[in-house]
């Protein structure tokens, strides 16, 4: 006992705090400040910076045709590059007297070191004499932020002026890379079509590290003076990234808004003591203001994921200020002077909240240090959350009962809350009374969540109403620039034949020179009569069906990774003639089936008999099937029907591969298996070291299966996908359902170590603790609503987790009031049975 109240007096900084009054105003004063200028410094952007290096090699021989070129060619450049370190993948394409190799890089490398590396490589290698070789970087982070279409005159007498006075003026802008000149007559290779006329197109593209809302604005504000400099010519908004990441950003931030207003809106119906909760509310502020410091110093962005971690942490970070306020209000309310009742109230609890903190940290560290492209998108998230509890930490700490001590007033003690505690106390005897019972309901109700698994739609990543999408098309070989325009014009007719479309900008061919290819950005107007998936399913049906040319509806990638469909087959063969056989046979069933949408393949083509394509995946012969997916059909059921549909149309000598969200969605759940499980042993470490023992830990851990079930329940009442967003919610319950059973063991500890029999202790614990439990979990769940509500611009990834958490605190909550008492109980009898015996 004595080294257990040793502990607790070494953890209450709040005593420093209350003799030091005028430093620690001062010190949270100054972080204040520092967190209001570092929050000006904080940009926005839609998603991290995510850095993709691709170093692709092309080379040329023009006498070879595409099989020859692959043995001459293909073959020994990939042996020659497959001894190269960190390289994830190596795609191919051979032509006829021509071969390119993409080489993907792990996430985060240097792409200049890479490219060098893979110069080394090629100047090694004994080629065909003639042979050309190219070495070019890529990085995929590297977009389009903002396009122009340039109307006036005809395309040949506006080149000249794009050329001279609109390109070379915006290349010189901040942040801009280069800007592409489409629609060009003089380089022909692309033709564009906007408001049904044929123009040219200025398309900037912004740096790696470039901000894309900087980025946008400069050109902008250039647009405009360039365009009273230009009087004969028009420059139209035609594509602008910009718009769409406000609008989420800013939905973000007005959720986070709400968030905090509810949180506090739920402190002063328990406390019915508005300093009680003004002082809980002032942790808000002030742990936000620290987390911006930290953002500021780690170089994260205003961006969804880190906003989506500020928006869930809202209901936390006032969680601990809860605690220590409430259990001063506590002692206020026996009679103790105000600063007696702030020194006993958290020299009782501070151990127990820091340790409960601890485990949130424990839980989000592992998250944020994650390695990979996960890592790279994820450690925004993790670390923020970590900042702001261990913020949050201090401030309750600290400046919380320094207030609570000052301003707050002995009161009496409010009986109304009894209507609540009463028949708390009843169930609670009741549980402790028939234990296995209690612990058997849940085991049965954990069981039942995990039932539902089967019933719940799997998916990846969730469509967003982003208002914007592209219909891409590729007629066949060969096809020329003029007759691949008069496919985009057939195209464009019956895009803006749709009554929500409000721009359609149109790009036949391609900047590498590809006339078959071309695309159709869509821009929806705002009032539209259906989401934008929806209206997709509409486009699909009224596109007419051009001969031989193979047309889809794509969403915008969130980051340029190869612009894979959603569901895709790869299929690996020596045998080229096997080979296209399984993957038009795999083509025709998946068009008979429901559920898939634009089937296309690709890696193989044939001008006649002859073989024009063949297509490498990792040093091996590959082809392609790929499909989008109609609306409600989910990730993992289109996975199994075509994973079902190639094993029947295979041939033996042909293997099977998934690509696209399938193979995205299996490699993110493998990588959060292994974080969940380190979280895991984090939080058990933590408590270990609180409690000094395993048998507690277990028994604060039995909220985890039940939180589980809680947030399985809530997402198959909602229909919502079981995906990438998702997953990261079940991650938050770990750290929040603890902290309840935490706070409710560590006081029967305490009062039986001061000497009370175990099961009095059980029932004076339960209803005391009642009050914080319900506050901090109504706190978090009423911070969490305006995030599952679904409302406004990027929606659909931050309602999944919010439901995810909703239903599992829910659960947790309301089940662990009871379960853990009396799993508590029946380890405690145990022990007690094994001293005697002993």
């Amino acid at each position: 006992m004595t080294t257990i109240s040793t502990v607790r007096e070494r953890f209450n900084v709040s005593r420093w705090a209350l003799k030091y009054p005028w430093l620690t105003v001062s010190v949270w004063l100054v972080v204040s400040v520092a967190g209001i200028f570092s929050f000006t410094q904080l940009k926005y952007n839609l998603f991290p910076d995510v850095a993709f290096p691709v170093v692709v090699v092309t080379a040329s021989f023009p006498s070879l045709d595409a099989e020859e070129t692959e043995r001459s060619l293909t073959i020994p450049i990939e042996k020659q590059l497959n001894t190269l370190e960190n390289v994830e993948k190596m795609r191919s394409s051979s032509y006829p007297g021509q071969i390119a190799v993409s080489l993907s890089f792990g996430v985060g490398t240097d792409l200049e070191a890479d490219g060098k590396l893979v110069e080394a490589q090629i100047k090694q290698l004994k080629l065909p004499a003639g042979t050309e070789t190219k070495v070019s970087l890529i990085n995929l982070n590297e977009s389009a932020a903002i396009t122009y279409a340039i109307v006036g005159k005809s395309p040949k007498s506006l080149a000249p002026v794009a050329r001279k006075r609109i390109v070379s003026t915006l290349e010189k802008l901040p942040g801009v890379l280069k800007v592409n000149l489409l629609g060009d007559p003089e380089v022909n290779k692309t033709m564009v079509i906007f408001d049904n006329h044929q123009a040219l197109a200025v398309q900037v593209v912004k740096r790696a590290q470039a901000n894309t809302l900087e980025v946008v604005s400069e050109v902008q504000a250039e647009v405009q003076r360039l365009q009273k400099e230009l009087p004969d010519l028009k420059l139209v908004l035609a594509t602008n990234q910009a718009t769409y990441i406000h609008e989420a950003t800013q939905a973000t931030v007005d959720a986070l808004a709400l968030a905090v207003f509810l949180s506090v809106l739920v402190i002063y119906p328990f406390l019915r003591n508005w300093r009680a909760t003004i002082i809980s509310a002032l942790a808000i502020p002030i742990s936000l203001f620290g987390t911006f410091i930290v953002m500021a110093w780690a170089g994260f962005k205003l961006e969804t994921i880190t906003l989506l971690a500020l928006a869930l942490v809202i209901g936390i970070i006032v969680d601990d200020a809860i605690v220590d306020v409430e259990n001063i209000a506590r002692h206020l309310e026996d009679g103790e002077p105000p600063e007696q009742a702030a020194i006993h109230a958290t020299n009782e609890i501070g151990l127990t909240v820091t340790a409960a903190t601890f485990t949130i940290v424990a839980v989000f560290l592992p998250v944020g240090l994650m390695g990979g492209t996960l890592g790279q998108f994820f450690r925004p998230f993790g670390l923020t959350i970590s900042a702001a509890v261990i913020t949050s930490l201090l401030v309750a700490r600290t400046l919380s009962p320094l207030l609570a001590a000052r301003w707050l007033q002995s009161t009496p003690k409010h009986t109304d809350t009894k209507f609540l505690a009463e028949p708390y106390r009843r169930v609670l005897i009741w549980s402790l009374d028939h234990r296995w019972l209690t612990l058997g309901l849940a085991f049965l109700g954990f069981i039942g969540g995990l039932a539902l698994i089967p019933l719940i739609p799997k998916g990846f990543i969730p469509h967003l109403d982003r208002g914007e999408f592209n219909v891409n098309y590729t007629a066949p070989l060969p096809t020329s620039l003029e007759d691949s325009a008069e496919i985009a014009r057939q195209l464009n007719q019956a895009v803006r034949r749709n009554p929500n479309v409000e721009t359609v900008f149109t790009t036949a061919g391609s900047r590498q020179g590809e006339p078959f290819k071309g695309t159709l950005y869509v821009k929806l107007k705002d009032q539209r009569s259906g989401k934008t998936i929806e209206i997709q399913s509409q486009l699909r049906a009224e596109l007419p069906t051009i001969p031989d040319v193979a047309v889809s509806v794509e969403d915008l990638p969130f980051v340029d990774t190869g612009s894979e469909k959603p569901v895709q087959a790869a299929l690996i063969g020596d045998n080229l003639t096997d080979l296209d056989s399984a993957v038009q046979k795999l083509k025709q069933r998946l068009e008979k089936r429901s559920g898939f949408a634009d089937v296309s393949t690709n890696g193989i083509s044939r001008l006649g008999e002859q073989v024009i394509e063949i297509s490498h995946l990792d040093g091996h012969r590959v082809a392609y099937v790929s499909a989008n997916l109609t609306q409600g059909f989910p990730l993992d059921k289109a996975t199994a029907q075509m994973i079902a549909e190639a094993k029947a149309a295979m041939p033996a000598s042909v293997t099977l591969n998934l690509g696209g969200d399938s193979q995205r969605s299996s490699e993110i759940f493998g990588s959060f298996g292994a974080t969940l499980g380190l979280s895991v042993l984090c939080i058990l470490a933590v408590l270990l070291l609180l409690f000094r023992n395993l048998a507690d830990p277990l028994v604060i851990l039995l909220s985890l299966p039940l939180s589980i079930a809680g947030a399985l329940v809530a997402q198959f009442l909602t229909r919502t996908d079981f995906g990438m967003i998702s997953v990261i919610g079940f991650i938050f319950l770990l750290g929040l359902a603890n902290k309840n059973g935490i706070l409710l063991v560590d006081y029967i500890n305490q009062l039986r170590r001061a000497g009370m029999p175990l099961t009095a202790a059980i029932l004076t614990a339960g209803p005391i603790r009642l009050r914080p439990i319900l506050m901090t979990t109504a706190a978090t769940i009423l911070g969490m609503i305006p995030l599952a509500l679904g409302i406004g611009a990027g929606a659909e990834l931050r309602s999944p987790m919010a439901v995810a958490i909703i239903g599992g605190l829910v659960a947790s909550t309301l089940l662990s009031l009871l379960v853990i008492p009396a799993a508590y109980s029946l380890v405690a009898d145990l022990r007690d049975r094994k001293m005697r015996s002993s």
